[in-house]
């Protein structure tokens, strides 16, 4: 039996574009009421009055709120604002930053907010959110990752640094919290065309994962039975462009 989402309460980070903008789309067409935070407000209104029309919902159903998870203060604004709201069945940590810069010139400031916003974003948006999620009886955390933790390369010490430490994070809080029935995941995908990377989309990245991909992926597995917990779930594209390492978003 598949678990129907519809009347659930979700938060997404980062949910303002790429990966995060699908995730809560697609929450919203499974009759899940979303929040979706992002540091710019402007960025975030757009994208949720876009998802708004495209999905033909009441304003209640999708909001925005302007926040930074890469701070304690932003993450527990947050949650404030979500536990007045419709409480919380489901926490989707997806907001992250990339860095590009060689270890000799990244600055520490730039290094700072890399971890702070994909490694300890996550720790601040879950440790605000535990308290919600045992109120309600059990829920879902799902992190964001990235296969770059297998795929390391040069120019991005502190992604692939972060990604590591949110997948060791994330098989932590899946062992602390199963017995709440708050199942943890970390959704780990290979390269996926977004503008995160500031690449401009072309044939040559046609092969790469869309962020629809990572969003199904995502809804599949919030409505999977409840006797399984699938701790890790790693999305590769099927055909990658042979013989040539790619960054791996």
């Amino acid at each position: 039996m598949l678990n129907s989402l519809a009347g659930k309460s979700a938060l997404v980070t980062g949910g303002s574009r790429g990966i995060g903008r699908a995730i809560a789309e697609a929450l919203v067409r499974e009759g899940v009421c979303v929040t979706v935070a992002a540091r710019n407000g402007s960025t975030l209104r757009a994208a949720v009055d876009e998802m708004r029309e495209r999905c033909n919902v009441a304003v209640a159903q999708i909001r925005g709120l302007e926040a930074d998870v890469g701070c304690v203060a932003g993450a527990r604004a947050i949650m404030q604002a979500v536990k007045h709201n419709a409480g919380l069945d489901i926490l989707v940590n997806c907001a992250g930053v990339a860095g590009f810069a060689t270890v000799e010139e990244q600055s520490p400031k730039q290094w700072d907010q890399v971890v702070a916003t994909n490694l300890s974003g996550a720790f601040y948006c879950s440790h605000e959110a535990i308290p919600l999620l045992k109120a309600r009886g059990g829920g879902w955390i799902v992190n964001i990752g990235s296969l770059a933790v297998h795929n390391r390369f040069p120019g991005r010490a502190a992604y692939c640094a972060s990604k590591a430490g949110l997948q060791a994070f994330s098989e932590v809080l899946m062992q602390e919290l199963r017995y709440d029935d708050i199942a943890v995941c970390l959704i780990s995908p290979g390269p996926v065309e977004t503008k995160f990377a500031n690449r401009p989309p072309g044939r040559e990245s046609r092969w790469r994962l869309e962020p629809e991909d990572v969003a199904h992926a995502t809804v599949q597995l919030l409505r999977c039975s409840k006797r399984v917990l699938p701790g890790l779930l790693e999305l590769r594209p099927r055909m990658p462009r042979a013989f040539v390492r790619y960054p791996l978003s």
